[in-house]
C-alpha cells in the first residue's frame, strides 16, 4: 500500500474515538509546553544575569587592596593600605592591554536635602569612572579634571538618591549635604538597576577622589582600582600585566603573597553563565520527563486499539494487506499523536511564555533550539513508544484474529 493511502486510514482510526486520542495527545502537549517554557525562562534568566554583569561595566577588572590570605591571617578589600594613587598612573602607562583605570575609594554618608534625608555611599573617583563604567549621564554633567585637582565640593548622584531626595524635581545645580559638607550636584546617572551581584547600582553618590580623602576620610590611600582592558580577550593578559606592575612596584619578593586582589568580571559572567545552562538544563530535564509519561500513555492507547482491533487487522491481513502494511499504519497513529501533540504543545510553550513575561514580569526567551528539539523528541517517541503496539498488531495470526471476537 502507498503511505499516503496507510496515512488516510490511521487518520480515520484515530478520528473514530476523537476524546480518546485528544487525552493520549495531552501528555505529549505538556510536555513539549513545559520544556518550551521552562527553557525558556531559564534563557531569560541567563540573558538578565548577562546583562546586568555587562551593565557594571566594560571589560572591568577590580584591584582592591589586600590579599585574599597573607600570613595566615584573612583579609580583604581595604584591609590593607597598600594602593596609592601613582599605581594607577603606572598601570595605564605599563599594562599594553589596559585601556583606562581610575581610583576609587569609599564611606558610609548621610544626605540631606531639604527635609529629605538619604543613607548611601559617597564613592572618591575621578571623570573616566563614568567611561570605564560604560555610565552616561541623565541629567547635567560629570565633575572634571579640575574639579579633582582643586578638591571641590561638588557631586554626581545616582537615580535612587535622586528619587529619595528630589522626587521629580531636577537635581542639577541644587546643594545636597553629606554629613557636614555641602556639595552642589553637577549630574545625574543614567538607572543602571541592580548588579550582577544584587547590589542597587544607582545607590550612591559620587565626588572628586581628592575631596573624599582630604574632606571626608582623611586617608591618602586607595581601596579599589577600576580598571578597563581593551577587549573582553584582553583582560586576562591585562590581570597578568598589572599583577606584575604592582608587585614590582609594591617590592613584593618571588614567593610572597600579593598585597592586593584582583578580580575580573570576564570570570564573574563565565561563572553565572555556567550556572544558568545548569539551571536551564536541569528544568529543561524535570520538564522532559512529562515527554516520557506522554510516551508511555501513547502506548498504552495503541496497545488498547490492537486489542480492540484485532478483527478488523485480520480482514485487512485475509484481502491481502503484508505485515509491513499493518505495522506501518499503526506506527504511523502513533506518530501523528506524537506530531499533532507536539505541534499544540509549541503553541501552548510560546502562549505559556507570553503570559509568564506578561504577569510574572519575568525576563523569558524562547529558544528556536528547544521548539526544534521538541519536535524532533516528540517524533522520536512516537516511534519508539509506538514500535511495539505496531509490531505486535503485524504479528497476528490472521486466522487467530478473524475469530477474535
Amino acid at each position: 500500500m502507498k503511505l499516503i493511502e496507510i496515512l488516510k486510514i490511521a487518520l480515520r482510526a484515530l478520528a473514530r474515538n476523537k476524546l480518546r486520542s485528544a487525552l493520549t495527545m495531552l501528555g505529549i502537549i505538556i510536555g513539549v509546553g513545559a520544556v518550551i517554557a521552562m527553557v525558556g525562562i531559564g534563557n531569560g534568566a541567563q540573558k538578565e544575569v548577562q546583562d546586568r554583569i555587562a551593565a557594571m561595566g566594560t571589560n572591568l577588572l577590580y584591584v582592591s587592596a589586600g590579599s585574599v590570605n597573607k600570613g595566615g591571617t584573612r583579609t580583604g578589600a581595604g584591609a590593607t593600605q597598600t594602593l596609592v594613587a601613582s599605581d594607577v598612573t603606572a598601570i595605564v602607562r605599563e599594562a599594553p592591554a589596559v585601556a583606562n583605570a581610575a581610583p576609587s575609594s569609599s564611606a558610609s554618608t548621610q544626605l540631606v536635602y531639604g527635609n529629605q534625608n538619604w543613607a548611601t555611599t559617597v564613592t572618591g573617583t575621578e571623570p573616566q569612572y563614568f567611561d570605564i563604567r560604560a555610565w552616561d549621564m541623565a541629567r547635567g554633567a560629570s565633575f572634571t579634571d579640575d574639579d579633582v585637582r582643586t578638591a571641590a565640593n561638588v557631586a554626581v548622584i545616582g537615580d535612587t538618591v535622586r528619587q529619595n531626595l528630589f522626587g521629580n524635581a531636577n537635581p542639577v545645580g541644587q546643594t545636597i549635604r553629606a554629613g557636614n559638607l555641602p556639595f552642589t550636584v553637577v549630574g545625574v546617572l543614567t538607572a543602571k538597576g541592580t548588579s550582577g551581584m544584587g547590589g542597587d547600582q544607582d545607590d550612591g553618590i559620587y565626588v572628586p577622589i581628592t575631596t573624599l580623602q582630604k574632606k571626608i576620610t582623611g586617608q591618602d590611600w586607595l581601596r579599589n582600582i577600576m580598571v578597563s582592558a581593551k577587549s573582553q580577550q584582553e583582560s586576562y593578559a591585562a590581570q597578568d600585566q598589572i599583577t606584575q606592575i604592582l608587585r614590582d612596584r609594591h617590592r613584593i619578593r618571588q614567593g610572597d603573597p600579593d598585597d592586593f586582589t584582583i578580580r575580573n568580571l570576564a570570570d564573574v559572567a563565565e561563572l553565572a553563565d555556567q550556572s544558568a545552562q545548569v539551571m536551564t538544563m536541569l528544568l529543561a530535564s524535570i520538564a522532559g520527563v512529562s515527554l516520557i509519561v506522554g510516551g508511555i500513555g501513547i502506548m498504552n492507547i495503541m496497545l488498547v486499539s490492537v486489542t480492540e482491533r484485532t478483527r478488523e487487522i485480520g480482514v485487512r491481513v485475509a484481502i491481502g494487506a503484508t505485515e509491513q502494511d499493518v505495522q506501518r499504519q499503526f506506527l504511523l497513529e502513533s506518530v501523528v499523536l506524537s506530531l499533532l501533540g507536539g505541534a499544540i504543545g509549541i503553541l501552548v510553550g510560546i502562549g505559556s511564555s507570553v503570559l509568564i513575561t506578561y504577569v510574572l514580569h519575568w525576563s523569558v526567551s524562547v529558544s528556536v533550539l528547544a521548539v526544534g528539539a521538541s519536535v524532533i523528541f516528540s517524533t522520536a517517541i512516537g516511534i519508539a513508544f509506538g514500535y511495539y503496539p505496531a509490531r505486535k498488531a503485524a504479528r497476528l495470526d490472521p486466522i487467530e484474529a478473524l475469530r477474535f471476537e
